[in-house]
């Protein structure tokens, strides 16, 4: 099994000009790429919808956007992609190709075209990655600082691919680490297990972990900023201020509650050595179901049960 670790970085100002053309890039050859598949989808269904079609994938895509890099602006062209590696583009189709797989398998919806007013993004490279304790080298972007306070937490050494994201006005990076070989159980008791949206977990022995209440604590901030937001005229530079500190807002919310889960199920998994938890469907509990469900979907979503759950379950085998 393999785990991934997430650090911040400390890019320099140039460095974060390249960190934005590579999330650039990577979010229009998504967007050009649906475009395509869906030009495609309507010249199938024109045609009769036969069962022999050549359907764009990852691979004919690439090669298609290789020839649009050749050619001038005027033409079309998109030379100025040349600017930043080439692998976020790439990668950002092979992601297009995996989300159709994922849709035609049920299992996620239909690929939405990715705004930049829902944020910058992400973009993932591959190549010859190499990390130090204080430092990571990226491809065409260089030399780039961790942050002092998650110094020491990536995997040492060479990497093949890194994926980098932007939050808030920060940037991380994640690298998979080594094998984390399945460990047998620790020999401590086992214990039932109780979610729920007033405690957390309560289990059979009487252990009970609060539920932290992310996002009832700072539903007032999180409403005077959207209020903020909605006040600004639209383009200007004090509403993208407004829009910053509403997003800074959001990310102490998920920060407050991901490090709840994360002690509550590392205490949880070190303390015992089974745990046997209800079966929950918590996609139906969330449906849509009229304004007094909303208030109920609202608290069982900011409870996270699904994250414990999962968090418990990779916990329990290292």
């Amino acid at each position: 099994m393999k785990l991934s670790r997430k650090s911040e970085v400390q890019p320099t100002p140039t460095q974060l000009q390249a960190l934005l053309q590579h999330a650039g890039n990577a979010r229009w050859a998504f967007n050009w790429g649906l475009e395509k598949c869906q030009a495609a989808y309507r010249a199938w269904a024109a045609s009769g919808r036969p069962k022999e079609w050549d359907w764009p994938g990852a691979v004919s895509l690439h090669k298609e956007l290789n020839a649009l890099k050749k050619l001038p602006v005027e033409e079309g062209g998109v030379p100025w992609m040349y600017e930043a590696s080439k692998c976020a583009p790439q990668e950002a189709l092979r992601n297009l190709q995996a989300a159709f797989k994922n849709f035609k398998a049920k299992r996620a919806r239909y690929p939405r075209f990715k705004s930049r007013n829902r944020g910058i993004g992400g973009f993932r490279l591959t190549g010859t990655i190499r990390a130090t304790e204080r430092f990571i080298v990226l491809p065409r972007i260089g030399r780039v600082r961790i942050k002092p306070g998650d110094q020491g937490y990536l995997p040492v050494g060479v990497a093949s691919q890194v994926s980098v994201s932007e939050d808030a006005g920060r940037w991380f990076v994640s690298l998979l680490g080594p094998d984390v070989e399945e460990l047998p159980s620790n020999g401590g008791s086992a214990v039932g297990l109780d979610m729920g949206v007033v405690r957390l977990a309560a289990l059979s022995d009487g252990t009970v972990t609060e539920n932290p209440r992310a996002l009832a604590k700072r539903t007032k901030k999180l409403r005077r900023c959207q209020k903020t937001v909605s006040r600004r005229k639209k383009g200007s530079r004090r509403r993208a201020k407004a829009r910053r500190a509403l997003a800074k807002a959001w990310r102490k919310v998920i920060n407050l509650r991901r490090d709840a889960l994360h002690k509550a199920s590392t205490i949880l998994t070190k303390s015992h050595g089974r745990i046997v938890i209800e079966a929950l469907r918590l996609k139906n509990m969330t449906r849509r179901g009229g304004s007094r469900k909303r208030g109920l979907n609202r608290v069982l979503l900011d409870a996270s049960l699904s994250e414990l759950r999962r968090q418990l379950e990779y916990k329990g085998k290292l």
